[in-house]
């Protein structure tokens, strides 16, 4: 009676390897016949027309979006928040794949700017860009162009160069075109 038991119990592991030994095979093909690209970026781009129009039709102030952006500048996240500040965010990567976003809102701009920026600070520093003057702030992590304007702030910031920030923020218009 032992020896049966003991000779069941091996055909059960016997049973489980080869069951094993089936899906490790199935899994090895589906994984050789599915293609898939390793040197492929995993970050999407989005196209933002759809926000962009409803925040230009719901916010109360001029929503700004990049006109004549060279191509490589891929757009990565929107979002149009009304009822926290009537909110606009634009975030892109630009040609060395750093951070730039455009930000607006009517929030309290002593409040806003530090909290977008993950508290970069007023250098007290202004540039003339695209025909306005901007504010100039620096942080740890983002370093960032402040405009305020009676209806909104607008703040273009990220961990790209200043270059890129101006650039940016030279672009900005007020309608896709």
């Amino acid at each position: 009676m032992e020896h049966v038991a003991a000779k069941r119990g091996n055909q059960k592991i016997r049973d489980m390897v080869l069951s094993m030994a089936v899906i490790g095979g199935v899994v090895a093909v589906v994984y050789t016949v599915i293609p898939h690209d390793e040197d492929a970026d995993p970050l999407q781009t989005v196209d933002y027309r759809v926000e962009l129009s409803t925040a230009q039709r719901s916010a109360p102030y001029p929503v700004l979006a990049p006109q004549g952006l060279p191509k490589d500048w891929r757009a990565t996240s929107v979002t149009y928040r009304g009822p926290d500040g009537k909110a606009w965010h634009l975030g892109f990567l630009d040609p060395q794949k750093e951070y730039v976003a455009v930000e607006q809102s009517t929030a309290d701009p002593a409040k806003y700017v530090p909290k977008i920026t993950m508290s970069a600070k007023n250098t007290g520093r202004t540039k003339q860009i695209g025909g306005a003057s901007w504010q100039v702030w620096k942080g740890e992590k983002y370093d960032a162009l402040v405009r305020a304007d009676k209806n909104a702030t607008t703040v273009v910031l990220g961990t790209a160069s200043d270059a890129n920030l101006e650039l940016m923020a030279t672009s900005l218009k007020p309608k896709q075109g």
